[in-house]
C-alpha cells in the first residue's frame, strides 16, 4: 500500500537573521551545534534543538524508505508563522519559506508534496501569497493556525483568506499554535499535551458555530493530531447547542454533528482505540496518515500504527494510509 504522510515539517537550512534586517527579538534563527544539528533560537533562549533530518531532502528520504512511507507532505514548523510582525516583514519570512519548500518538491517531486505559510495577520497579504503560493510554486495549499494572534479562526480576516482558498482549490491544513492557557501550563509539557488538542477543539468549534464550515461547504481543511479534544466532546458541544441555542446557535443552527465528514483530521491520536472512535465519527475518506515528522511527539515510523490495527480492512487501511492525503491535496499529486 502507498504510504503518504500527510504532517510533516521542514525548514530552510539556513535563512537571515531577521533581527538584523527588521529588529525585535522574536524572530526565529538558526544557530548551529554540528554538521547534523542546530538549536532555534528566539532571542537569546532556546526553543527547539533539531537534527539534520529537520531540513536535509535526503535524510528525511532515506527515513520515510526506512518505514515505507512514499510521499511526505512539507509544512513549516508552527513557529515560523509570525503572526505577531509586521504584515510586509512576515511577508517576506513566509516567501523564503514557501520557496524553500516549492524547490524541494521540485527536486524530488515523486516523494515530497508541500503545503505554504501565509501571513495571516494582514488578509490582503495572505491572500497574495496564497495566490503564488498554488499558482506559481504549485504547492497544494497552506498551513495555518489554530489562531491569529489570539483572535479565533471565525474572524472576518481568517474567512476572507478561507474564501480565497476554496476559489482556488487550496488545500488548508490547521497546526496548533500559541494554545491558550498556557500561563497554567508552565510544567510537564503540558502546552503540548493538554493545550495543542483543546486550542484545536476551539478552532473547530469557531469555524462550526461561527458558520463558516457552513458557508464554505468546498474548502478543503484539515485539521491536526485527530482534530485534538474535539472528536471526543461531540457530545457535550451538540448538548450545548441543543439546551443553549440562545448562547451556542446565535450564528449558526446547524447541528454541530452534521459537520462530521465535512473536513479532513489526520490521524495521529497514538491509540488504537482512539483512531476506532475516528473512523466511526468521521469515516475513513476523512482521516489521512500524519505522523509530525520530525518531531518527538510524532509517530516514530509512520502509519504504524495503522498497519498494526488488524481489525483495519485491506481498503479502508489504503484509504487512511493514502487515499485521504491524495484526496486532500487535490490535483497537485498524482495518484500514483
Amino acid at each position: 500500500m502507498r504510504k503518504i504522510d500527510l504532517h510533516t515539517h521542514i525548514l530552510p537550512p539556513k535563512w537571515p537573521d531577521l533581527r538584523e534586517r527588521f529588529g525585535g527579538d522574536r524572530w526565529v534563527r538558526l544557530e548551529e551545534i554540528d554538521p547534523c544539528s542546530a538549536r532555534m533560537m528566539i532571542g537569546d533562549k532556546s526553543f527547539r534543538e533539531i537534527k539534520q533530518n529537520c531540513w536535509d531532502p535526503q535524510v528525511r528520504i532515506n527515513d520515510c524508505d526506512a518505514c515505507g512511507v512514499d510521499m511526505q507532505v512539507l509544512s513549516t514548523v508552527p513557529v515560523m508563522f509570525s503572526y505577531w510582525a509586521q504584515p510586509d516583514h512576515a511577508l517576506h519570512l513566509s516567501q523564503i519559506l514557501n520557496d524553500h519548500i516549492a524547490d524541494v518538491v521540485r527536486k524530488y517531486p515523486t516523494r515530497f508534496a508541500g503545503l505554504g505559510t501565509v501571513p495571516m495577520q494582514s488578509p490582503s497579504h495572505a491572500i497574495k501569497e496564497l495566490e503564488r503560493c498554488t499558482r506559481d510554486l504549485n504547492l497544494a495549499g497552506i498551513e495555518i493556525g489554530t489562531n491569529v494572534n489570539g483572535v479565533n479562526l471565525d474572524d472576518p480576516g481568517v474567512f476572507d483568506v478561507l474564501v480565497a482558498a476554496q476559489e482556488l482549490g487550496a488545500a488548508v491544513f490547521v497546526h496548533p499554535w500559541e494554545m491558550l492557557g498556557k500561563d497554567r501550563m508552565s510544567k510537564y509539557w503540558l502546552p503540548w499535551l493538554v493545550g495543542m488538542p483543546a486550542e484545536t477543539a476551539l478552532a473547530i468549534c469557531s469555524m462550526i458555530f461561527s458558520g463558516v464550515l457552513e458557508k464554505l461547504p468546498k474548502l478543503r481543511i484539515c485539521f491536526a493530531h485527530g482534530g485534538g479534544a474535539f472528536p471526543f466532546t461531540i457530545g457535550r458541544i451538540c448538548h450545548g447547542h441543543k439546551t443553549r441555542p440562545d448562547l451556542c446557535a446565535v450564528d449558526n443552527d446547524v447541528d454541530p454533528r452534521s459537520y462530521l465528514g465535512k473536513f479532513y483530521l489526520d490521524s495521529l491520536v497514538h491509540d488504537a482505540d482512539a483512531l476506532r472512535y475516528l473512523i466511526q465519527q468521521v469515516g475513513e475518506d476523512r482521516i489521512a496518515m500524519g505522523s509530525d515528522y520530525p518531531f518527538p511527539l510524532g509517530e516514530e515510523c509512520p502509519g504504524q500504527l495503522i498497519e498494526q490495527m488488524t481489525d483495519l480492512a485491506p481498503a479502508t487501511k489504503d484509504r487512511l494510509l493514502s487515499g485521504t492525503a491524495l484526496e486532500f491535496l487535490g490535483a497537485t499529486v498524482p495518484a500514483r
